[in-house]
């Protein structure tokens, strides 16, 4: 069977493939590899495009007739997604700022909604936030990927770290970002629950093979030098990568329900994990 595989030019989404792209997990399943940004992801998902995708947590409230896999999420363990402004701006909150996010249905987006209520937003690619908050265009800016560890300290001051906040107000929970999801209509049931246990065993080739799966996922370094792209992949791939388990579904979960509670979507969402 020939599925459609869709993930984002990331280092970690790059490293958790790695046992498929290498080809050390055998399977039945023909994949194609289709490499976007996350935004792009969520948009292909919500048109149901693709067989398997890598979507934001938050954009799952949006898609029909996909279900989770239990392996391949990206949860932060006290850490995440983290809001900057100008050194020289002095900024206390964020109330009536422009802040640039990196797509309307990201993970941070939401979390960062739930943290700071009302604000104005200016969407754009993740890579070009930081220089929008350097020249002006923006007030502050929501960074993700590994730029919430290469961001310049010097110039930047981290006006809210939305992986604290998210642990103080639910006792601890993983800050869920990143999910896979694959289709429950081009796939059975059957089907649904042999790749998610084929996803498994990629992301433990990744992890058992360290050193190599490292090289794969450079390709993906956009300039960072493998030191910085190391400790990002590690930051997030991780046991929960492996298997949410209870507490990553709980952190979903959790998400859905504050945004629900706060009128930020105004439907329950149903979480179905294979």
């Amino acid at each position: 069977m020939e599925i459609t595989l869709g993930h984002t030019p990331d280092a970690d989404d790059a490293f958790m493939f790695y046992g498929f792209a290498s080809g050390a997990v055998k399977s039945d399943f023909t994949i194609k590899h289709v490499i976007q940004d996350i935004e792009t992801l969520n948009r292909r998902a919500q048109r149901h495009e693709l067989d398997v995708a890598a979507v934001s947590a938050h954009a799952y409230a949006y898609l029909q007739d996909y279900v989770i896999l239990r392996g391949g999420g990206s949860f932060g363990l006290d850490y995440g997604p983290i809001v900057i402004a100008r050194k020289d701006r002095n900024m206390k909150d964020l109330k009536n700022a422009t802040v640039a996010i990196p797509g309307r249905m990201t993970s941070a987006n939401l979390l960062l909604k739930l943290a700071a209520g009302d604000f104005k937003e200016v969407e754009m690619s993740f890579e070009a936030i930081p220089e929008a908050v350097l020249s002006g265009k923006v007030d502050a800016g929501l960074v993700i990927h590994e730029a919430q560890i290469t961001f310049d300290k010097a110039k930047f001051a981290a006006v809210l770290e939305l992986g604290p906040w998210w642990s103080s107000q639910t006792g601890g929970l993983p800050v869920p970002l990143g999910i896979n999801v694959a289709s429950a209509r081009t796939m059975t049931r059957d089907q649904l629950k042999e790749f998610s246990g084929l996803f498994i065993k990629s992301i433990e080739y990744g992890l058992d093979n360290v050193d190599a799966s490292i090289d794969y996922a450079m390709k993906y370094a956009r300039g960072q030098p493998r030191e910085t792209i190391t400790k990002f992949v590690k930051m997030y791939v991780n046991d929960i990568t492996r298997d949410m388990g209870p507490s990553g579904r709980k952190a979903i979960e959790k998400m859905f329900a504050m945004a629900r509670e706060r009128r930020i979507i105004d439907f329950d969402v149903k979480i179905d994990v294979v």
